[in-house]
């Protein structure tokens, strides 16, 4: 398998972690975001959104899009599964996951922060302002629904799950722009605990070939 990504993209390290955690090789595949190369005319032949992460199967199929590429993995290599074997532990799964990756993400992207800029003029501290504020609310959110849920060792249970890989690149990324994490207990001992696993230590943005320390 091939993984076209970015180090730094928060999308691109779910995928990254999902393949650590099933212990799965795969080719590694720079598209700098920064740059533009997922704009050029290589990259949208194979993406046609332009987006990261774009992952090819060993069959030569392309996916797209972080949830589709992790459920598909779950699927087709069942080792280390990422989903509960319960519909309703699946649903709730989902439900975290897209929390983070639906309601705070799309809000705090790469271009969506070059459009307040460069379009809106906005400038750098309001810019982070902006940021921190919608990741903060966004994680509040997600930790009242942790507290209604039975206490396990990471988000939801005592194995990680596609929760935990949405949640730990949200809280890397969030660092990055000084967010203030106070009050997120559950929130934070869940990323604590994931970050004691080597596959989440090997799929970390300084781990990458393309990092730019």
């Amino acid at each position: 398998m091939k993984l076209h990504n970015y180090f730094r993209s928060s999308a691109s390290f779910r995928v990254r972690i999902a393949l650590e955690l099933k212990g799965l090789p795969y080719e590694y595949v720079p598209v700098h975001l920064v740059k533009g190369e997922h704009k050029q005319e290589g990259y949208a032949a194979l993406s046609p959104s332009m987006l990261v992460p774009t992952l090819v199967t060993d069959a030569g199929e392309h996916l797209g899009q972080s949830m589709a590429i992790i459920e598909w993995l779950d699927e087709t290599h069942p080792q280390q599964p990422l989903m509960p074997r319960d519909p309703l532990g699946r649903a709730r799964v989902r439900a975290l996951s897209q929390l983070i990756a639906c309601e705070i993400h799309p809000l705090n992207n790469l271009r969506v922060l070059k459009y307040l800029t460069q379009e809106l003029k906005v400038d750098e501290e309001t810019k982070a302002t902006w940021y921190r504020h919608w990741v903060r609310e966004g994680l509040l959110a997600f930790e009242r629904e942790l507290a209604q849920l039975p206490r396990g060792k990471y988000a939801y249970g005592d194995t990680p799950t596609l929760v935990d890989c949405c949640l730990v690149p949200q809280i890397f990324n969030g660092k990055r722009f000084n967010t203030d994490y106070s009050g997120l207990d559950r929130t934070m001992a869940a990323f604590d605990a994931c970050m004691e696993l080597p596959a989440f230590q090997r799929a970390q943005p300084s781990h990458q070939p393309d990092n730019e320390a």
